[in-house]
């Protein structure tokens, strides 16, 4: 968002609470996700009992970060993020890999406020750095400190 279109922004309510991701919001997630993500689309029985188990494992291990944002009870927005160990980066990177807000809820700060959750959570667990392979949303992340460092490439196993 340019400068100039701040003043049209509305802020996030306060009644708006960050939070851990609870097996009990899989179907807000999925809904979430469903409506965020452009190259896989989720199966609802794999993710709710392979895939959404698993992410809630992972965080409550201390290998992710896993956050919602919750108003009145729905979530409607959440950031994933996974714990890598590196050794280029002599401790653990925490990669930002999914982030999403509901889209009439976009532009008033809610996913500024996801990510920087994500951030106190990367400098509590002594993350050497926090990165986000992204495209579609770089300017948002410049806005909030990142820098572009890296090009991301990918191939499907066996393909």
């Amino acid at each position: 968002m340019r400068s100039g279109n701040w003043s049209r922004v509305r802020a996030v309510r306060p009644e708006v609470t960050v939070r851990a991701v609870r097996a009990a919001d899989a179907d807000d997630v999925l809904r979430l996700l469903r409506a965020f993500t452009t190259s896989h689309i989720p199966e609802p029985g794999r993710f709710r009992t392979v895939t959404f188990p698993a992410v809630l494992a992972s965080a409550a291990a201390g290998r992710a970060e896993f956050l919602a944002a919750e108003d009145g009870g729905r979530v409607v927005g959440y950031v994933y993020a996974v714990r890598v160990p590196t050794l280029f980066a002599g401790g653990t990177v925490l990669e930002l890999l999914e982030l999403t807000v509901e889209a009439e809820l976009r532009g008033r700060g809610l996913g500024s406020r996801l990510v920087r959750a994500v951030l106190e959570a990367a400098e509590r667990a002594a993350d050497v750095e926090v990165c986000v392979p992204t495209r579609r949303a770089a300017d948002f992340y410049r806005r909030l400190g990142f820098a572009e460092t890296a090009t991301y490439l990918k191939r499907t196993p066996g393909g």
